[in-house]
């Protein structure tokens, strides 16, 4: 039920095709025929369906700039309405109708991307508002389609096609001017990073510095310097003042990657920034305000890490404010052929090559493996394939995989195995160089995966020391 009267004045006839359209979904019918003809006369060309299953095949036909439908209907309701909606156009606003008895699913169904909900009976000003706000939020939208039919989109320099993250997208767009800190969890090679860039690329901080910490690549002695900063005679070799991580990052944003690997005492320190946004320099006594938006990031589970006395709760409670968990590549698989096509325009660039696509039989390889270094490790194979591939056509032979589910579908047409499987010379002879890397790189993958991504094990399967094992990672970027 609406209160209040409708008094503007019927606008033109006419079809103007700059006017945006709306679709409206309820299934009583008397409020959806007053919603019809409120809205014409508000100057919107107005359409309308029964039930979700109409509107999702009205959605498939046509353009809409905005849906407003009922919760509560017969058959699907409006709630996973909005999901589907949200997987056909990731940036069509959706606007809730709901009873107070339904106000709870409204509100679970802002998290899933609806752009806002209204409480039965209410007020055609609201209403109004509403609509303008939903319209505008429309054109303004960071998440741009790519392809609508394939469904795939572009928030800053991600792609995917999944539904999984096109809600991260949707999340980081709604959150990226929030002061909030933010923490964002995933196994290594899930695109954390990314993530984080464009948090701060979309928000208003977006001229300012983006400084990256890898809390696990600094030697401990160093890192509280590193971070905060130093005096002058703080400690032997401080011959001036500096300026630490936090101090270049005024104004903008500093990624904390890897805060898992952060030692209990500097917790305590960051615990203080990030309460206060404020810090005192090694060796200081005067505290400095510090004003920059805090993004961590972790592949190891905080909460597990809180449990096991490894990391402070009131810390963890203090960046988790907003928590964005990425899904690792098996769990989206739709995104391998999106991806699979980027890296390989970007690297046949790179290299020069005319490589132009990938044979099916490999992409039914790429589509069929594991990938425990997820959207990296698939970067890195692209790569590989294209430095060594000959044909416009990436083929199954030129495909390294760390873990071969099917070894038979990576033998080249002589049915012999690949050189890393022969492990004998050529009568070519090879690159040591570049043949040792790729055993090491294998075997830090398959380190990785045999231990569930825990690093401190790995290195010990493989029995080297901790910090060697980072630094092995660290050179061939995996994480």
């Amino acid at each position: 039920m609406l209160t209040g009267a409708a008094t503007t004045e019927k606008l033109d006839s006419g079809n103007l095709p700059s006017r945006p359209k709306l679709l409206i979904v309820d299934d009583d019918s008397s409020l959806r025929e007053f919603l019809e003809i409120f809205l014409a006369k508000e100057g919107y060309r107005v359409d309308s369906a029964e039930t979700a299953d109409e509107a999702l095949e009205k959605v498939k036909k046509d353009s809409y700039d905005l849906v407003i439908t009922d919760v509560r209907m017969p058959g699907m309701d409006g709630v996973e309405l909005l999901r589907q909606l949200k997987t056909l156009d990731a940036g069509l606003p959706v606007v809730l109708i709901t009873a107070f008895a339904s106000l709870d699913a409204a509100v679970d169904a802002m998290k899933e991307g609806a752009w806002d909900y209204l409480t039965k009976p209410f007020k055609i000003e609201e209403l109004r508002e509403v609509i303008e706000n939903a319209l505008s939020s429309r054109q303004d939208t960071a998440i741009k389609a790519v392809d609508t039919k394939k469904r795939i989109y572009r928030l800053d320099n991600m792609v995917a096609s999944s539904p999984s993250m096109l809600k991260i997208f949707q999340l980081v767009q709604r959150v990226a001017s929030s002061p909030s800190s933010v923490l964002i969890t995933g196994e290594s090679g899930t695109g954390k990073e990314l993530v984080a860039r464009a948090l701060h690329n979309l928000s208003d901080r977006k001229d300012k510095p983006f400084v990256v910490v890898n809390c696990g690549g600094i030697p401990e002695n160093l890192l509280e310097s590193e971070l905060f900063g130093h005096k002058k005679g703080a400690f032997t070799g401080a011959d001036r003042d500096k300026l630490g991580l936090f101090a270049l990052a005024n104004g903008g944003s500093i990624f904390l990657d890897e805060i898992g690997e952060l030692p209990l005492t500097l917790q305590v320190k960051l615990l203080r920034v990030v309460q206060q946004r404020s810090l005192t320099p090694v060796g200081g006594t005067t505290p400095v305000d510090v004003d920059c938006r805090i993004i961590a990031a972790t592949n190891r589970n905080l909460e597990k890490e809180v449990m096991e006395g490894n990391f402070r709760e009131d810390l963890y409670y203090r960046l988790n404010v907003i928590h964005i968990r990425i899904p690792p590549l098996r769990e989206r698989k739709e995104d391998i052929p999106l991806l699979v096509q980027y890296f390989l325009d970007k690297y046949a660039k790179l290299h020069g090559k005319q490589v132009q696509g990938i044979s099916s039989f490999a992409l039914k390889a790429l589509m069929e493996y594991p990938f425990p270094g997820n959207v990296r490790e698939l970067e890195n194979i692209i790569e590989r394939s294209i430095a060594l591939s000959t044909s416009s056509l990436v083929l199954p032979e030129s495909l390294y995989l760390a873990r071969c589910k099917h070894k038979e579908e990576f033998e080249d047409q002589e049915g012999s195995q690949t050189l890393m499987e022969k492990c004998e010379l050529p009568e070519e002879g090879l690159d040591l160089d570049a043949y040792l890397a790729e055993i090491e790189k294998r075997l830090l993958l398959q380190a990785l995966d045999r231990t569930g991504g825990k690093k401190k094990e790995a290195a010990d399967l493989l029995g080297v020391n901790f910090r060697s094992f980072r630094y092995r990672l660290s050179k061939y970027d995996l994480g």
